[in-house]
Parts: structure tokens; C-alpha cells; sequence
């Protein structure tokens, strides 16, 4: 008589067959002509590229200016002819945002933020940030991630079925991440060796990609600093080195390679003409999004500002408002929706999930209907009480919620809430100018100019004489020289 196996054995060796008709799934790679374990085709990596390309473009829209954009374009176009997979439709957008980033999605999609834009000094050093990414394009680099965490998470279920531990599964995730997280320094690594290639092959210095990472090095010594003195943690890019590119000798070896490379094209550089397009370019937040000043918020597409208390922080992001107590004691966030303006304010809140409304009250706000509350809400720290109000303005509704970190000092940040919401007005005609944003200027130092007469007459709201050596290329302490073009904020 046969015996039959048991059904979690059945599954697991089911799923070991697949698993193993998965690992045959090798393609050369465009690169190096090795066979790299890849489980998309490039129809699919690009199929999947561009149904990502919309989902970032909801999230980041592309900055509003024709000439520099296509300026971008064309010298991303220019690196993507020279690259190991020149066949690729690529596709370079320049993104309106505040972060100092570049990143690539599979399939030729790459993007650059303008305000790390703003950072570079050359078309050759804009040419090297988009040859790196162009090298994580070449290299399949997400093609490769996206193959390993399929195989861990399959390996994970077969044990899972073999064994019925849940464990198992947990275990495989924790190695999977772990394989993960170790391609990172090789990934980039090879994404410099390769965006200095490509560099080369066009006609550009491929010392470029060493100022590149010098520039983000930077940013992220004062990201780091700026982050310990607001008491957060730090946001950085490229934040794989942990020395300065000078001192990297991995990194000089890969740039070394390709200087010794003939040049292409010989195409002469001009700063001068790079600094031309960026020339107006925005600079921290974009009229668009809404402008931060010092205790204030102006938005001017929405027509609305608002007040905030001495000394708190206002962090604009994509989809919130966020502003926080000094010591981050009390938080404060501001929604606009455009959904359920119409709907009464307690059923509003509700529709919002905040189900446990109490001492409800109706206001007037700057002659507009508007209601608060309280609540109470989970967080990270805990349950906490929250002090909700929503106001409407026209199609718009706004929700305000804020909470403090002790659940005890809630009553001494309460009024400051209130006093936050109760300060949205329309804008004034001079409010309306200062909605405009800051934007960079290009100017000739003149003889004596140091950083620091410069900072105080800048508009920027925090760190202005440390922002300028940055944008200049003299962090940390480096001054102007006479004749030099520089960068200002104006």
C-alpha cells in the first residue's frame, strides 16, 4: 500500500519546484556579461518603471520650468546614449522638492530634485548625478534587489509549509533583508564606476563624480548637525561613505579606471553657462507648495496663512503640514482636503476615524465655519489626547491636530493649538510677494565679501551662512573670492 505524504509536504515540495524552476531565471547582465540572477524580463522591468514614474509624479510634480527641465533632459540624454544599454527609451524629469536626492526607478526612469540642483556647481558634476543613476539602471540594479527578495520570501514559505512555523518565515525575511541591505555599498560603488565611465565616454571629467559625492558628503555632514541640534533623525542621500570622498580609496580607484579612459566627444564645459540656467531656479519651498517664514505659513495658490508660536519648527512636507514645540514637546499637523467640505464638521471627523469626539464646539474663523474637540488617539508613544479642529473654505475643508508628547502638559500647549487654527486669514498683497518663495541668484563677489555679510542679509530662515558655503562649494569654511560668480538666495 502507497503511503500518503502529508499535505504540508505536498505544499513544500510544490513549492520547491517552483522555487527551483525560479532560480534558472539567469540573464546576462548588460554590464559586466556575467549571468546575474534576474526574475523580470526587460519588457517587464520597464512595463514596471513606467507605472511607478506616475505614482512618484503624484507625489513629487515635476518643477515648472520648460528650459531647465529640458536642459536636464538633454544632458541626461547625452550620458544615456554613451551607457552599456543605449537602447532604452530613458526619460529625465527634474522634480519640484525640497530634498537634496536623484534616484532611478527600473527601465530608464531618472529623476533629479531641484534643490540638489542647486547644490552643483557644472554640467559635468549634473552629468555625473545622472550617470550614476543611469549606472543602477544599466547595472539592473533594482532587477537584481526585487529577484532576491522574491527567492528569501519563497524559501521562507516552503520551510512555513514544511514545518508549519511561523518562525521559519520570519527568519528567511530577517536573512532576506539582510542580503538586501549588504548589495547597498557594492550597488553604489559600481554606480560611480560606472557613471565615471559613462562620463568619460562623453566627453567629461570623470573627477566630476568625486566632487558629486564631496557635494552630498557635505549635505550630509550638515543634515547630521542639523539634525543633532533638533533633536530628529537625519535625512541623507548617498550616505554610504564613511569617509569624504577624498579620502575613499575605494572610490578613487573606480574614478581612476575611467580616467584612464580616451575622452569622447571633447566637449568643453563652461561653468559659467551652468550657472546661467540656475539662475531664478527655487530654493527651499516652492510657491506652489507654500512658503515657510519665520513663525509663519503662506500659501498662495490656497490663499491662506497661518501663525505659529516663537520657536517652533514648521516642516513643510508633500501631503501635511507638521509643526513642533521647541524640544519637540507638542506637535501640531495640518491637512487641506478637498473631500467631504460639505459634510457637517462632527460627521467630517468621524468619516475621518475619530470616533471618540468630546466637549465639542462651533467657532468662527476669519468669518468661516469651523468647529474643535478632543480625542483620543494611539501613537508611537502611546494613547494620547488630541485637540482636533476643522474649518471649511469653500471647496477645502482643513483639519488641524495636535498633541503633545506628555499626555499631562497637554493642557499647556492647548491654547497654542487653538490660537494656530484661529490665526488662518487670507492673504494680504504683501504676503502675497513673500509667497513667492526665495529663489537663487547668480552675483560677482566683490573684494572683501565674506559669507558671513552675506548671511545676514539673506532671506534664508535658519543656517543662512552655512546654506551659502554649500551652495557654493566652500563648506565648511571656505570664503568667496573676488571675481568668483556665486550663488545667493534672494
Amino acid at each position: 500500500m502507497t503511503r500518503l505524504l502529508p499535505r504540508r509536504l505536498i505544499i513544500a515540495t510544490l513549492l520547491l519546484s517552483t522555487l527551483l524552476a525560479v532560480l534558472a531565471g539567469c540573464a546576462t547582465n548588460p554590464v559586466t556579461g556575467r549571468q546575474d540572477f534576474v526574475l523580470m524580463s526587460e519588457a517587464e522591468e520597464i512595463s514596471l518603471g513606467r507605472k511607478y514614474h506616475q505614482q512618484v509624479l503624484k507625489e513629487m510634480p515635476p518643477y515648472d520650468d520648460p528650459r531647465l527641465a529640458a536642459y536636464v533632459e538633454e544632458v541626461g540624454q547625452r550620458m544615456a546614449r554613451v551607457s552599456d544599454r543605449p537602447g532604452l527609451d530613458y526619460h529625465f524629469t527634474l522634480l519640484d522638492s525640497t530634498q537634496v536626492n536623484a534616484f532611478a526607478l527600473p527601465g530608464g526612469y531618472i529623476y533629479i530634485t531641484r534643490t540638489l540642483l542647486a547644490y552643483l556647481n557644472s554640467e559635468a558634476e549634473l552629468a555625473a548625478v545622472l550617470g550614476h543613476e543611469i549606472g543602477h539602471v544599466t547595472a539592473r540594479h533594482s532587477v537584481r534587489q526585487q529577484s532576491a527578495a522574491t527567492v528569501t520570501g519563497m524559501a521562507g514559505l516552503i520551510l512555513q509549509a514544511a514545518t508549519g512555523a511561523r518562525a521559519a518565515s520570519d527568519l528567511f525575511n530577517v536573512l532576506g533583508k539582510a542580503l538586501l541591505s549588504g548589495y547597498g555599498r557594492e550597488h553604489e560603488l559600481e554606480s560611480d564606476r560606472l557613471g565615471a565611465r559613462y562620463l568619460a565616454r562623453a566627453g567629461y571629467d570623470p573627477q566630476a563624480m568625486i566632487r558629486v559625492i564631496g557635494v552630498l558628503k557635505d549635505q550630509e555632514l550638515f543634515e547630521r548637525q542639523r539634525a543633532r541640534e533638533e533633536g530628529r533623525e537625519p535625512r541623507v542621500y548617498h550616505g554610504l561613505f564613511a569617509s569624504h570622498p577624498e579620502n575613499d580609496q575605494r572610490l578613487q580607484e573606480v574614478v581612476a579606471e575611467a580616467g584612464r579612459l580616451p575622452p569622447g566627444g571633447g566637449r568643453h564645459v563652461a561653468e559659467a553657462d551652468f550657472l546661467d540656467y540656475l539662475d531664478g531656479l527655487a530654493f527651499g519651498d516652492s510657491e506652489a507648495s507654500g512658503i515657510v517664514l519665520k513663525g509663519r505659513f503662506l500659501h498662495k495658490p490656497l490663499d491662506f496663512g497661518l501663525r505659529f508660536p516663537d520657536g517652533w519648527r514648521i516642516e513643510n512636507l508633500p501631503d501635511r503640514l507638521v509643526a513642533l514645540a521647541p524640544g519637540d514637546k507638542a506637535y501640531l499637523e495640518v491637512r487641506v482636503d478637498t473631500r467631504g467640505a460639505r459634510l457637517p464638521p462632527v460627521r467630517y471627523l468621524k468619516k475621518q476615524g475619530f470616533t471618540d469626539i468630546r466637549g465639542g464646539r462651533h467657532l468662527r474663523i476669519a468669518g468661516r465655519e469651523a468647529y474643535t474637540a478632543l480625542t483620543d488617539i494611539d501613537t508611537r508613544m502611546g494613547r494620547r489626547t488630541a485637540r482636533l479642529v476643522t474649518l471649511r473654505d469653500g471647496a477645502r475643508r482643513f483639519l488641524f491636530m495636535g498633541l503633545s508628547r506628555d499626555n499631562r502638559a497637554m493642557r499647556n500647549f492647548d491654547d497654542d493649538f487653538l490660537d494656530v487654527a484661529r490665526s488662518f486669514h487670507k492673504l494680504s498683497a504683501q504676503e502675497k510677494k513673500l509667497a513667492a518663495g526665495l529663489h537663487i541668484r547668480i552675483v560677482t563677489a566683490r573684494p572683501g565679501i565674506r559669507f558671513a555679510d552675506l548671511a545676514r542679509n539673506s532671506p534664508i530662515p535658519r543656517y543662512a551662512e552655512a546654506q551659502l558655503r554649500l551652495l557654493n562649494h566652500l563648506y565648511p569654511n571656505g570664503e568667496p573670492q573676488a571675481g568668483q560668480r556665486l550663488k545667493i538666495v534672494r
